[in-house]
């Protein structure tokens, strides 16, 4: 098979990247004119329109002060894991409202020398004492969403750093203690909040203000929100990082800092979940097999349940591969349609079938049989919208029937792509749910909300949700790590987004542009963005709008931020990319 030609103006000398005063990143920069007609990027001033470029190795992650952590464990000799925990550190400090210590990650991981494909499950859980009740009101009728949200009700046991050491074990480098000497720097010393991290907190005053320790943090003392440029520091969160640093994911799991854990999580809104010191202790990270498919020559791999992520993202390429998606316009209506119609499909499937598999038998071979996709994409007309679309029969022993998970919000989320010098790849999404969580802190790090990725309704006419709660078992979640390997192997690209259910579809778009339309990782995450969650078609503008209207598409135009970080790795070298929608950055070496 012949390399991929990538889009790019493959004379550009290459370019690594120092850390910059935090915003306007890579503004100056020209790039080729493919890129900019092909993206719609709010934050033009500081729109990258070419990919970073680098020989040794690569880091894509959300925010400017983590990447250089990352990168700066590859400098020392460290592996993309190395590098992963650096920047998560990092991130639980500078971007709080996506992901942290008190929140879950799923991973995946590819060792080059030993031709391993790695999957680490560190998605959070459901205390032992939870019921499929958690979420309903005593007459049995559910909670909205925020008054679950803002109680100790939707508190998981986190899970990250548990994962992270264990895949830390596996294939760290550098010493475990040091990866945290960053993060820990810049929580003493402080660090300048962003435009986006000042203006979520803007948004989300009121919510703060729940929490003593979150409001006394995010709010000035007369209660107003720190606007960006404010110098933060983050002591508690620096003792706790040393506890980590010292006794590993322990510090978390048992002693002080477990027990103020599940103290706060019982009085948080007056309502806990029976979290108990013992679920957090017994907490352990799963690993999993990945779910790889065949798209085009390309095998594509993402996470298994209790992701939805890989499988649906894999079952929209399988409808894909029976279209021309090659020769089509990425800015014209058909591509649109396309990717509109097979997302609308997955989500049928992905809202009856996809859960925990290790509490609820999933039908994981047969949603992506190549024969039932076959049968999936003969419903998509190319003209017309299904009116309709319903989950399939894909081959499966299981009896009984289910029912569809009522649509509730997902949130959140933060995204990070590594390849390090011995060629290792990484692609790993991080969370807490929504903006801040719970909004409830302990020892300077957020609590997760994970447990309102359950379906707040246990059954629907008498028929069990399969992602309905239980005590032990893992919320379904939408994160969709990405790893591409070409027809001899090779890695080829690591890709994922943030974004809640819409990860989905930023991930399928973006390997669409990767693979069918040849753009380069900064081009292709650079997008407009065309999505769905199953019934209207999302668009980030409305360029689009009138000719899917005329097709029969409900049409919804509305801000779309994803952060999808992408790496590929060509013969002359890494291109990476990162979201202009958001803060991160691609730095190489």
């Amino acid at each position: 098979m012949q390399a991929l030609a990538i889009r790019a103006e493959e004379s550009c000398p290459m370019r690594t990247t120092t850390l910059l005063p935090l915003l306007p990143l890579l503004a100056a920069l020209a790039g080729p004119v493919a890129a900019q007609d092909l993206t719609s990027a709010p934050d033009a001033a500081r729109r990258p329109t070419e990919p970073v470029r680098a020989q040794l190795q690569m880091v894509a992650v959300a925010h400017p002060l983590a990447a250089e952590a990352a990168r700066e464990a590859l400098r020392q000799g460290g592996s993309a894991v190395d590098a992963a925990i650096a920047a998560q550190a990092v991130l639980t400090l500078v971007e709080p409202q996506s992901s942290g210590i008190g929140g879950g990650a799923l991973l995946l991981h590819w060792n080059k020398a030993q031709n391993r494909l790695a999957a680490w499950d560190g998605r959070e859980t459901a205390p032992e004492a939870a019921t499929p009740a958690l979420f309903l009101r005593p007459d049995g009728t559910p909670l909205s969403f925020y008054e679950a949200v803002l109680s100790g009700r939707s508190v998981g046991v986190p899970g990250v750093m548990p994962m992270l050491e264990e895949a830390h074990r596996a294939e760290g480098r550098l010493p475990w203690a040091r990866l945290f000497d960053a993060a820990i720097r810049l929580a003493e010393e402080g660090f300048p909040i962003s435009p986006r991290l000042a203006n979520t907190i803007a948004a989300d005053v009121e919510r703060l203000r729940r929490d003593p320790a979150a409001a006394a943090y995010f709010l000035t003392p007369e209660g107003q929100p720190l606007p960006a440029g404010h110098v933060l520091k983050n002591p508690a969160l620096a003792q706790t990082l040393r506890a980590l640093a010292a006794e590993g994911a322990a510090a978390l799991q048992r002693g002080p800092i477990a027990a103020e854990i599940v103290a706060a999580v019982a009085r948080h809104g007056g309502q806990g979940n029976g979290m108990n010191e013992a679920d957090l202790a017994n907490y352990r990270p799963r690993q999993r097999e990945a779910v790889c498919t065949l798209y085009r020559e390309y095998r594509v791999c993402g996470f298994p349940p209790p992701s939805s992520g890989g499988v649906a993202v894999g079952q929209i390429l399988g409808v894909l591969a029976h279209f021309p998606m090659p020769s089509l316009d990425p800015r014209g209506p058909e591509a649109a349609h396309l990717l509109a119609e097979a997302g609308r499909l997955a989500f049928a499937d992905r809202n009856l079938y996809l859960a925990d598999a290790d509490k609820t038998p999933v039908p994981l071979r047969g949603l992506l049989d190549p024969a039932y996709l076959r049968q999936r994409a003969q419903l998509v007309d190319r003209e017309r919208a299904n009116p309709n679309p319903r989950a399939g029969n894909p081959d499966w022993r299981q009896t009984g029937r289910l029912a569809p998970m009522p649509e509730q919000p997902e949130h959140g989320t933060s995204h990070l792509s590594i390849v390090d010098a011995a060629g290792n790849a990484l692609s790993m999404t991080t969370t807490v749910e929504d903006a801040f969580g719970a909004r409830l802190m302990v020892r300077g790090f957020v609590l997760n909300n994970e447990l309102t990725d359950f379906s707040f309704r246990p059954e629907v006419d008498g028929r069990p949700v399969a992602n309905r709660v239980e005590g032990g078992k893992r919320p379904r979640s939408s994160m969709a790590p990405t790893l591409v390997f070409d027809a001899e192997g090779r890695f080829f690209a690591a890709v994922g987004s943030p974004g809640g259910a819409r990860i989905i579809g930023y991930v399928a778009q973006t390997l669409v542009g990767l693979l069918d339309w040849q753009l380069d990782p900064q081009a292709a995450v650079s997008l407009r963005r065309i999505g769905t969650l199953g019934g209207a078609v999302e668009l980030e503008d409305d360029t689009l709008a009138g000719e899917l209207q005329a097709r029969g598409h409900r049409v919804e135009v509305k801000p779309m931020p994803s952060g999808l970080q992408a790496i590929v790795m060509t013969p002359q070298g890494l291109l990476g990319g990162a979201d202009p929608r958001r803060e991160g950055v691609a730095l190489g070496d």
